[in-house]
């Protein structure tokens, strides 16, 4: 599939806010200048924009506990994203979410989750109803390769296909569940799994952007026209390791440089687009260095932003209809 120089822009400018975000989010972190406890989506920003650039705001995703990326690719506001990482009463969830529980459902994200393997039940609620109503949607639930081994995947899988819904599972493989290995801890392929539960299963490469927005095309609009749901396996990398504080001993030296160096998602992408010729590098450093401003801008704001009262903790308790 062509994309348009405009597409291009818009790929590379959301995978930039979301390097930039978490960049952002690694140095405040360390420097304990943000609360709570945070995962990092560096080193797979393709997998988040190819999918999501195919997704209208009716269309919906659930995320897992590395889910910034998630957020900025389905259109969430990136200063609320970090006024809730910083815990205020202006963050995107009033500040009691965090990192982990981080959503917008005016944006159509229904939500990080703490819980391994809990986005893809949700999205079967989701794809039902467009099914039900007949609303041409799509539901989209990510997850690792780690939550791959939870019964609420398969069973999810199980019913996506008896009921033939419009739901994508995105299983986005960086090859450890926390510290353990997935050639240790995964039998059997995942891709495999997928197919045995009759899902039009497709193996990504998650470094090329190019290779999961045609994949994500394909499987999307398939899933709109009432073809059923599907199984994206991405295969990808975590650079920052699980989460902020992580040793990452389970890794060598040279592993970690060959992910930064030559895994790295927005390189490629860069590497194709201007020696292609289809962008110019003067393009990209300017979505580079917007991105760049727009974050420094969020974290000044977030840090002088104020923090939730005691009146607060009793609102969004209850929620009438």
């Amino acid at each position: 599939m062509q994309l348009s120089r405009e597409d291009l822009l818009k790929a590379y400018k959301g995978m930039c806010e979301i390097r930039e975000f978490d960049d952002a989010v690694h140095y405040e972190f360390a420097a304990d200048a943000m609360p709570g406890f945070v995962h990092l989506y560096v080193g797979e920003e393709a997998s988040a924009m190819g999918i999501c650039m195919h997704l209208n705001e009716k269309d919906t995703i659930a995320s897992t506990h590395r889910g910034h990326g998630h957020c900025i690719a389905k259109g969430c506001d990136i200063t609320d994203m970090m006024k809730e990482l910083y815990g205020k009463k202006d963050g995107i969830c009033g500040g009691k979410g965090g990192s982990m529980h981080i959503a917008d459902l005016s944006k159509g994200m229904l939500g990080a989750n703490g819980i391994v393997g809990g986005g893809p039940p949700i999205v079967l609620g989701a794809a039902l109803t467009y099914k039900t109503k007949k609303t041409g949607n799509v539901s989209v639930g990510f997850f690792g390769d780690g939550a791959s081994n939870q019964g609420s995947i398969s069973e999810s899988m199980n019913m996506a296909t008896v009921l033939q819904l419009p739901a994508i599972f995105v299983c986005e493989d960086n090859g450890f569940a926390e510290s353990t290995a997935k050639e240790y801890a995964v039998g059997g392929s995942i891709l495999d799994r997928g197919k045995a539960f009759g899902l039009d299963s497709h193996e990504v490469d998650g470094n090329d952007f190019f290779a999961v927005h045609e994949a994500a095309k394909h499987v999307i609009d398939n899933a709109r026209n009432g073809k059923g749901p599907a199984l994206l396996h991405i295969k990808t990398s975590k650079v920052y390791g699980h989460f902020e504080g992580d040793a990452i001993s389970y890794r060598t030296k040279e592993e970690n440089e060959k992910i930064k160096n030559e895994e790295d998602p927005l390189k490629i992408f860069k590497k194709k687009v201007t020696e292609s010729g289809l962008l110019e590098l003067s393009q990209l450093e300017k979505l580079e260095n917007d991105a760049k401003e727009q974050v420094k801008i969020a974290v000044e704001e977030s840090k002088k932003a104020d923090f939730p009262t005691e009146k607060d903790l009793l609102t969004d308790v209850y929620i009438k209809y």
